[in-house]
């Protein structure tokens, strides 16, 4: 497996599959989620609300992994994890790490070889980069995917630079 870091908009990145970002109603967001939705078009939040009516009528729970078309992305699938928020109080870097793992495996499923993620749960949910970027590349280092390219695709200069030195 190739490891790559790009820094940049994930909704731009040609692969098999983009991770999104997902919050547990899979029916968009902010962030990383919300540009997916937004650039991606409304067959992604269809085959979501189809989700929701089948398998995940109580949302998608957290360190899990679901895939959809990409609608007008460059991918062929989206697949929605849910992160977990960080917590002080609580150890929840198993479920960050489930993310990851989870992904690949949906990716594996669907035949993908190459996968982007973004640097899951570091927005909105609190994650401090330094460990997530720890979190995320020993997950997916230890994955056994048969997936050959892995990006994360930071969106700035700050979250590329530590993910780099965690890379080294």
């Amino acid at each position: 497996m190739n490891i790559t870091l790009v820094r940049g908009d994930i909704t731009e990145q040609r692969a098999d599959a983009i991770v999104n970002a997902a919050n547990s109603s899979l029916m968009g967001g902010g962030g990383v989620d919300g540009a997916i939705h937004r650039r991606g078009g409304p067959e992604i939040l269809e085959e979501c609300r189809k989700l929701r009516a089948s398998r995940y009528g109580k949302g998608l729970p957290t360190g899990q992994a679901v895939a959809t078309t990409a609608g007008r992305l460059a991918a062929r699938w989206v697949i929605h994890t849910v992160g977990p928020v960080h917590a002080k109080s609580e150890d929840r870097s198993g479920l960050l790490a489930s993310c990851y793992r989870e992904s690949l495996l949906v990716a594996d499923s669907l035949g993908a070889a190459s996968v982007a993620f973004p640097a899951i749960s570091t927005g909105i949910y609190g994650w401090p980069m330094d460990d997530a970027a720890r979190i995320a590349l020993d997950a997916v280092r230890q994955s056994g995917t048969v997936v050959q390219d892995v990006r994360f695709v930071l969106f700035d200069a700050d979250a590329y630079a530590i993910f780099e030195a965690r890379l080294s």
